[in-house]
């Protein structure tokens, strides 16, 4: 024997609940969101800080491995020019 039964009809207490209900999930959603935004923004403020540090420790890395030989030989072609334009200046001298 076939019987159709009627679905129950919804209790009005608990369909009192649905937009309280609704309201948590969205606030959690909201909230889950933001956390993860803030977990974001902290993480890439690091990682800017880390290249910062990256880059500046291989800054000061190579200024302070120019070769001293380059230094020297600079300063020997400026004491060249130097002595170059002593000995013309006294070759002047003594021509006059």
């Amino acid at each position: 024997m076939a019987t159709d039964s009627q679905p129950a009809a919804p209790d009005p207490q608990s369909l009192a609940f649905l937009p309280a209900l609704s309201l948590q999930s969205l606030y959690g959603a909201i909230g889950q969101a933001l956390s993860d935004a803030a977990k974001n923004a902290a993480n890439a403020q690091q990682q800017g800080n880390v290249l910062a540090q990256a880059a500046t420790t291989e800054g000061i890395s190579t200024l302070f491995s120019i070769d001293t030989a380059t230094l020297g030989i600079a300063a020997r072609e400026e004491l060249d020019k130097a002595k170059a334009s002593l000995s013309r200046g006294k070759s002047s001298k003594i021509g006059r």
